[in-house]
């Protein structure tokens, strides 16, 4: 049966690339600490509670799936910005990017019963227009819980993003993700890969997703719906670049403010965006404070 390479959590982004590079995938072991991870599945315990599963065979009848991470989570939010992981994806990727950004995020809970995911590439949401040579994605799926081959732990076809489209792999080609809670498992977008199945009676599998792709790509998740301004606007400038609100090259991304009567806000970064609110916030809150003076 093929396997998936493990290096310790002190491993260089050189050397998690020299694998990506060869097999597509690579698990780097403990990269977080208990407390970390306790945090990750407090905080996302309300939402995986609910009595929400996919609507196909392809999200899963008995799987959960919850988006929206950086908004939701503080934890998720700290998680997109791990140094190892930007690092390496910004390595990974800059032979077809000035930068990158965050693509996807989801927390995937696999519950007993659960049958395997079909074995697919992620590049393929941007259908056949994206050539073949330029890989658009590091991916990431953080273990919050044991991933095993009996609950679910994700397939992973070596070697696989080398391979004719249309090849599919024999049963002995297919490795499984098997690491510890605070492990992440790294995969490019043309690797072949799925949700493994579930066959134990209690087990949930639980991992979280932190997709990063070239920065002149449109997101999987609508990062600006999922993360609107009014959440954005409580991260760090680099978290709020990161998810989009910031241009991908020189003007790619700006956008101009169609309520502003004195146009000093045309074609510009989206990072504006926030001082700009600030700046009005003052401006209004400048104006009540000398109308509460006037009544004194």
């Amino acid at each position: 049966m093929a396997t998936i390479e493990h290096v310790a959590a002190t491993a260089s982004p050189n050397e998690i690339i020299e694998h990506l590079q060869k097999d597509g995938a690579v698990i780097v072991d403990k990269v977080l600490p208990v407390d970390d991870v306790a945090r990750l599945n407090s905080e996302l315990s309300p939402f995986l509670t609910q009595n929400a599963f996919g609507r196909d065979a392809f999200t899963g009848f008995k799987t959960q799936r919850i988006g929206a991470l950086v908004a939701r989570s503080e934890a998720c939010a700290d998680l997109a910005l791990n140094a190892m992981m930007l690092t390496c994806a910004r390595q990974y990727l800059s032979d077809y990017c000035d930068d990158i950004q965050l693509h996807f995020t989801s927390a995937v809970a696999i519950a007993p019963g659960e049958s395997a995911q079909i074995l697919h590439r992620d590049r393929g949401i941007w259908g056949g227009y994206l050539p073949r040579k330029v890989e658009p994605l590091f991916s990431t799926i953080w273990a919050t819980t044991p991933f095993t081959r009996a609950n679910g732990a994700t397939q992973v076809v070596p070697g696989s993003q080398y391979w004719d489209k249309d090849r599919q792999p024999e049963p002995h080609e297919i490795a499984y993700a098997e690491m510890e809670p605070g492990s992440v498992l790294c995969y490019t977008g043309t690797v072949l890969h799925g949700g493994g199945a579930n066959s134990t009676p209690d087990q949930v599998r639980t991992g979280v997703f932190m997709h990063y792709a070239l920065s002149w790509l449109r997101q999987e998740e609508n990062q600006y719906l999922s993360c609107p301004p009014e959440h954005a606007r409580r991260l760090s400038p680099e978290l709020r670049a990161l998810i989009g609100y910031a241009k991908g090259g020189y003007v790619l991304g700006f956008y101009s403010d169609p309520d502003d009567p004195s146009a000093a806000y045309e074609s510009v970064s989206p990072e504006h965006l926030f001082s700009q609110r600030e700046e009005r916030f003052g401006a209004i809150h400048g104006a009540d404070h000398v109308v509460s003076e006037s009544m004194k």
